[in-house]
């Protein structure tokens, strides 16, 4: 007997269907009926219910299956939706009568592929307003680079969407910029007539919140007259422009005419006034529009003194370094779970016997400490290439401990906390950082040694029959690099190799490079340096200025004595053997150097972006024969040797006699 309901299979009549619950108490008086001669017998019934059985089966087996299919295509399509990648967005004004865009306005962009114009604009106005609080009110509209409006793919009719733009333009999503600029800039007809009798104005405003009126107008004269700008004062009182000229760009440091914060906020309009791009010849294409050259007066210390304000001086990591192993006890240190970038570093060394040594970090220990890990990283897993010249290279060990975010925060952490740079980055690399599209990569760059015999076979061909054999002969090296192709000349072969040394130092490391990127945010040091790439460009690369007697001579001040007293008698003496010392030193190809006394004195082996805090001082030492240093207080005392020749000795003896903080 089987259950009329799900057609499950019932014994001895029972009250309810054991598999879908129904009351069957109707069957038992079924049963209990004698059959009519018209009704099927036993037998019949028996396989019209397996029948009817296995067609409900087979019916709920493919419902089951659709249901599945429903669901799976339904999660696809939501984790498709929910797919985000990163663009960049700026700002456009209207200057002179044509729109520009503004240099340090361009910000990143979480943005979905599927998004249209309308939503995009949305998304881009809310990030430049949330980041920039002097932007216009709107409405917006979003402008293509050129100043075309975005509503279709550029040559076509087909509405816009990023995933099709990203298509056309033919680049990845990070290479590509969108603009927002107001309706009023964007509908504004171009009037040359009227503009080259009229003084057109740029306003710089402040979001400075002193109580000081801090905004100017700057009135131009004209094209044909003197191109420094003269400054008006919206005060009553007479104006007092203070102008600067320099490297045939315009540039005005606007000064309130109040008194007291007139220091304060040419140094505010330097590092934060809005820069107007000039010129289109200026950009260059595919790169960024806020990467320019710079021919400003920021220096490192300006920009690192800025990024230093987030540091809170009343906290601090704790660093516990052993000289022998630096890696070690850094990488313990920037793992901690406590770690804050923002926090003060306070490092302590430890001799060989594992005592920690008696000393106070004020800053000294610290930079000693940066200073050596810096050269530490040159020799890590993750570089490879020249010892001046060295590059990201894929390592699995070292992306599984996520080496490479560990690297650039180390290196932010550097910079910040007023530590040297890596000064060993390749050019090349530097500028895929910053946004930049400048490739100077040689076949000597490339480490794999089948690899780059394959490039000087290849640029060494002589006619186009032996580049195709040799295209030929390497295709399976060529085909991973994406660069297999027969050129229908010989100096083909110049781009063949160029595209493979691209490949192999830059994009087949791209996610090397990525996490890196991704450790140099810290402390927003990232974006330093890609609106500021040529001021770090010889902290980060190979290029620091070599250290010469004078420079060295210039950064201690010397603490003398009374004038007219003996003692200054005699330390006016010292200071010439110093003097002469130096000149040596710089001179001599072996032995120590002026690296060595730099670091004797302060901790650092090279002057940093940042400015040396406290002021190196150069002091006199009456109770010792040898230098006494400091690097706390960046303080070197010198002996007061009766000759020349016994101080040159008694210092060479202290610097090379002394590898650890505090010792003489």
């Amino acid at each position: 007997m089987y259950c009329p309901f799900c057609g499950a299979a019932v014994e001895s009549c029972p009250a309810f269907c054991s598999a879908c619950g129904h009351s069957v108490k109707f069957l038992k008086n079924v049963s209990n009926k004698v059959p009519d001669e018209n009704q099927p017998s036993t037998s019949e019934a028996g396989n019209t219910g397996r029948s009817s059985l296995d067609s409900f089966m087979k019916f709920r087996a493919l419902k089951e299956k659709e249901r599945k299919t429903f669901f799976t295509k339904k999660c696809q399509a939501s984790k498709k939706d929910k797919k985000t990648v990163k663009i960049y967005v700026g700002v456009m004004w209207r200057h002179n009568g044509v729109l520009k865009p503004v240099r340090g306005k361009t910000l990143p962009l979480e943005v979905q592929p599927n998004w249209s114009s309308e939503q995009l604009l949305t998304a881009a106005v809310k990030k430049v307003k949330d980041f920039n609080q002097d932007i216009q009110d709107g409405p917006y509209v979003l402008l293509y680079p050129d100043g075309a409006e975005v509503k279709h793919i550029p040559g076509t009719n087909t509405p816009f969407r990023i995933e099709l733009y990203k298509e056309a333009l033919g680049k990845a999503y990070q290479r590509i910029t969108l603009f927002t600029c107001t309706v009023q800039d964007f509908s504004v007809n171009d009037d040359s007539g009227d503009s080259s009798s009229e003084e057109s104005e740029v306003i710089i405003k402040s979001t400075s919140n002193s109580p000081y009126s801090e905004s100017d107008t700057l009135v131009w004269d004209g094209p044909n007259e003197a191109s420094t700008p003269k400054a008006e004062s919206t005060s009553d009182r007479p104006p007092q422009p203070i102008l600067d000229q320099e490297g045939g760009e315009n540039r005005t440091n606007i000064q309130n005419h109040t008194q007291g914060p007139q220091n304060c906020y040419t140094n505010y309009t330097r590092l934060y006034a809005p820069i107007v791009i000039k010129s289109d010849s200026e950009e260059s294409d595919g790169s960024r529009p806020y990467v320019q050259e710079e021919r400003d007066a920021l220096t490192a210390a300006d920009i690192v003194s800025d990024l230093s304000s987030k540091i809170i001086k009343t906290s601090c990591s704790r660093f516990n370094i052993n000289r022998a192993n630096v890696w070690d006890g850094a990488a313990r240190g920037f793992k901690r779970a406590s770690y804050d970038p923002s926090h003060d570093m306070l490092v302590k060394f430890t001799d060989d016997e594992g005592t920690t040594e008696d000393a106070v970090d004020t800053g000294g220990p610290k930079r000693e400490f940066l200073t050596l890990l810096m050269d530490c990283l040159r020799t890590r897993r993750i570089f490879e290439g020249p010892e001046h010249q060295r590059f990201l290279t894929f390592n699995s060990a070292a992306a599984r401990e996520d080496e490479y975010f560990l690297a650039g925060r180390m290196i932010a952490g550097s910079i910040v906390h007023g530590g040297p740079g890596p000064r060993f980055l390749s050019e090349m690399l530097y500028n895929n950082l910053t946004g930049r599209i400048d490739f100077d990569g040689t076949i000597e760059d490339v480490t794999d040694e089948i690899m780059k015999t394959a490039l000087l076979e290849i640029s060494g061909a002589a006619s186009l029959d032996e580049l195709h054999m040799l295209i030929d002969k390497y295709s399976s090296l060529l085909q991973t690099a994406g660069c297999f192709e027969y050129p229908q000349s010989v100096e083909g072969k110049q781009n063949i190799v160029k595209d493979f040394i691209q490949w192999y130092i830059i994009y087949r490391n791209q996610y090397s490079i990525q996490r890196f990127r991704d450790g140099l945010s810290t402390l927003d040091v990232i974006n330093a340096l890609e609106q500021h790439p040529i001021v770090f460009t010889p902290y980060m690369c190979c290029g620091v200025e070599k250290l010469t007697p004078e420079s060295l001579e210039a950064i201690f001040k010397a603490q003398l004595s009374e004038v007219g007293s003996t003692r200054r008698q005699e330390e006016t003496r010292i200071i010439g053997y110093w003097r002469d010392y130096l000149l040596d030193t710089g001179e001599q190809e072996a032995g120590l150097s002026l690296q060595d006394i730099l670091m004797f004195a302060t901790g650092l082996d090279s002057l940093p972006p940042s400015t040396i805090v406290p002021q190196p001082k150069l002091c006199f030492e009456r109770t010792s024969s040898y230098p006494i240093a400091s690097t706390c207080t960046n303080t070197i005392k010198l002996p007061m040797s009766k000759s020349y020749e016994e101080l040159k000795n008694a210092m060479d003896f202290g610097i090379q006699n002394s590898p650890g903080f505090g010792l003489q």
